[in-house]
């Protein structure tokens, strides 16, 4: 049974792994740019935007683009007060203008302080980034690296730490929690996990970006969408009633058995399954 499921998937993954996924998927929005700095920026928002309809997910993602003069990483480090002032408008369902400018403000700070989105989903990164004067006297920040940083950190305390990290700011606003999800909740912060699975998986198939290289695919946790979940009951790889956190372990230890070092590739398969090919739908 499990050797038939396996094949079936992997037959999958080989269909919905193409570069033809990408062009109807939020994936193509990182895609636009080449800088890894706003492939990170881009993803990130493409994925926290990621519910509704594609096409519309797709075309909010351009607008943002737009208003940030088509170079996030340029407009997000460089911006003056005034050039927020064209945020103001944008809105995705929930997602408005004070969330708008907060993940500005976070980014900003991040990125002055650090090279790489990555950075952020690792605890002791985060700890050992101190304060030390420049030789003209002014403080300035700098990170410690050390052999810690490398260990692996596995994708539950990434998502709690990062959503502990982006809200550390001063003033931040209550209402923009809810768009970043952690396990601490027992969500099953699908869209983050997807955010990572674009960052991190590395293969030779043009779809995911593999410029992460400290957080490894095989601690990857799969997305659970609503069509991701459909299928894997379908295909009896959950047994949990409901559907949070716990569920999305369960789902992922299932697919290490296909594939230990590379779980999360089956997303394609279960996802292209549930949305292309309507399984686990009710006619």
């Amino acid at each position: 049974m499990i050797e038939n499921v396996k094949a079936f998937l992997d037959a999958k993954v080989a269909q919905y792994n193409q570069p033809g996924f990408i062009e109807n998927d939020p994936i193509s929005i990182p895609h636009m740019f080449t800088r890894k700095q706003d492939i990170e920026i881009m993803g990130f928002w493409a994925a926290t935007l990621s519910w509704g309809q594609r096409v519309t997910i797709i075309k909010k993602c351009k607008e943002l683009i737009t208003l940030m003069d088509g170079a996030p990483y340029d407009f997000i480090v460089n911006h003056e007060e005034v050039d927020l002032k064209k945020l103001l408008n944008f809105k995705h369902r929930t997602f408005n203008d004070i969330d708008t400018l907060y993940f500005i403000a976070f980014f900003r700070y991040h990125y002055e302080r650090f090279d790489s989105l990555e950075d952020a989903f690792l605890p002791a990164i985060i700890k050992e980034f101190v304060i030390l004067s420049d030789s003209e006297g002014s403080n300035r920040q700098q990170v410690l690296r050390s052999a810690q940083n490398d260990k692996a950190v596995g994708a539950e305390t990434a998502l709690n730490h990062f959503r502990s990290y982006f809200f550390s700011l001063p003033d931040y606003p209550h209402r923009t929690k809810k768009h970043v999800s952690s396990p601490s909740q027992k969500s099953t912060c699908k869209r983050l996990n997807m955010f990572l699975r674009w960052m991190v998986r590395q293969d030779n198939c043009g779809v995911d970006f593999g410029i992460w290289n400290r957080i490894k695919p095989a601690d990857l946790i799969c997305p659970l969408d609503l069509h991701v979940d459909r299928v894997a009951r379908k295909l009896l790889l959950i047994t949990r009633k409901q559907t949070d956190w716990q569920t999305a372990e369960e789902l992922t230890t299932r697919l290490r058995e296909f594939d230990p070092s590379d779980p999360v590739k089956y997303d394609f398969a279960l996802f292209g399954l549930g949305i292309e090919e309507r399984w686990g739908v009710q006619f």
